[in-house]
């Protein structure tokens, strides 16, 4: 399945894993025949990750290091990895986490339905196939019912609204883009299934490993405002759409 695709994947403190996650990136990318891998660094990063990624970059075209000492938040990261790879003019991007959370072995399903029309191709844990391991009760909880709670509210109804692998056609890499999004945590993943709610999409069975013990408090603060902000809109008749 030979196309034009990148990768983009934020990176912070991930030296201990490192190898290991690279090592299975580029046996993907091996057995495509292509893709790109763009790493998101920046200053949140204290180990030695950004020169993993650097020394990396210059011994094989595949990977590129993105230093972006400006970001904010992670959402930032994210976005700036999409950035870089929509002016790269690669044809499908794809967003998946680092410190083996998400296995890239999965790429080429996600290839295979934005290849077949879809718009966008969502990562679930919760359907058929699909999976999450260790990880403590609130990090599951927290998934489970995030998912509940937005198809509830916001009329959504996706079997998982909060996964961060997920991939998407060129053409709704520059619609998102253009969107002032809210969230400035991980909450970014359930706000852009929403906006999106009106496109052709396919939920993709993903396993998924929770290193993180925690989910922040201002994670969590930012996750309910912005919730409640797409509520009111929804009940007010005003729901905001990327078309």
């Amino acid at each position: 399945m030979k196309c034009d695709f990148a990768v983009i994947v934020p990176m912070a403190n991930e030296e201990k894993e490192f190898s290991v996650f690279v090592g299975q990136l580029s046996e993907v990318l091996t057995k495509l025949g292509a893709g790109k891998v763009y790493f998101i660094v920046d200053q949140v990063s204290k180990d030695n990750t950004r020169t993993l990624c650097a020394e990396l970059s210059e011994k094989d075209a595949r990977f590129q290091l993105v230093w972006a000492p400006e970001n904010k938040n992670v959402v930032d990261a994210y976005i700036k990895g999409y950035q870089v790879a929509y002016e790269n003019k690669h044809e499908i991007i794809i967003e998946m986490d680092a410190g083996l959370s998400h296995d890239p072995r999965a790429i080429p399903m996600f290839l295979r339905v934005l290849n077949e029309g879809n718009d966008c191709a969502f990562g679930s844990r919760f359907i058929n196939g699909g999976s999450i391991s260790e990880s403590n009760w609130k990090r599951t909880f927290l998934s489970k019912i995030g998912t509940l709670v937005s198809n509830l509210l916001l009329g959504t109804s996706m079997y998982d609204m909060t996964s961060g692998f997920q991939g998407f056609n060129r053409q709704i890499v520059k619609e998102f883009l253009a969107y002032d999004l809210l969230s400035k945590a991980h909450f970014y993943q359930t706000e852009l299934r929403y906006l999106l709610r009106k496109k052709r999409f396919a939920e993709i069975p993903i396993h998924y490993k929770a290193p993180s013990p925690s989910v922040s408090k201002k994670a969590i603060y930012n996750s309910i405002f912005v919730l409640s902000y797409y509520i009111l809109k929804r009940f007010t008749f005003n729901q905001p759409v990327i078309n």
